[in-house]
């Protein structure tokens, strides 16, 4: 069965999974707690992140039936968020220029947006889908 809201890419989660004893496709797929244990734990010490090889397809499932497809792609802005994020890059995506420009002086808000914006980043993504349909 394919889905029409494929809000996910299954190859982004699996570039996320190379570095994913920080727990970087766990955050992608919406599941911030475990993101968090595995980033302290570096992935349950590899025993978790070597499981989530053959658990990504289900996480992209659970993603796509969450989240709301729309003028935000979910792929690009984590991308920005994960490479260029402490420079607001991903705000400005998704056009919040202030708080875009004070990341960019800031670091992130020397770090503690950032991290916000881990937790938070595909609801904000979902909500401007919602705002803008």
């Amino acid at each position: 069965m394919t889905t029409t809201n494929d809000t996910h890419s299954k190859v982004v989660g699996y570039g996320l999974w190379l570095v994913g004893f920080t727990g970087a496709h766990r955050f992608y797929y919406g599941r911030p707690i475990t993101g968090t244990i595995w980033f302290f734990t570096l992935g349950l010490l590899g025993i978790g992140w070597l499981i989530d090889l053959f658990l990504i397809p289900g996480m992209d499932r659970s993603a796509d039936r969450r989240y709301v497809a729309g003028a935000f792609d979910y792929s690009v802005g984590w991308l920005l968020l994960a490479f260029l994020g402490i420079f607001g890059v991903h705000r400005f995506y998704l056009r919040k220029w202030l708080t875009g420009l004070l990341y960019l002086v800031t670091g992130g808000l020397l770090g503690i947006g950032y991290l916000y914006d881990l937790w938070t980043f595909n609801s904000q993504i979902n909500e401007a889908n919602v705002g803008r349909k």
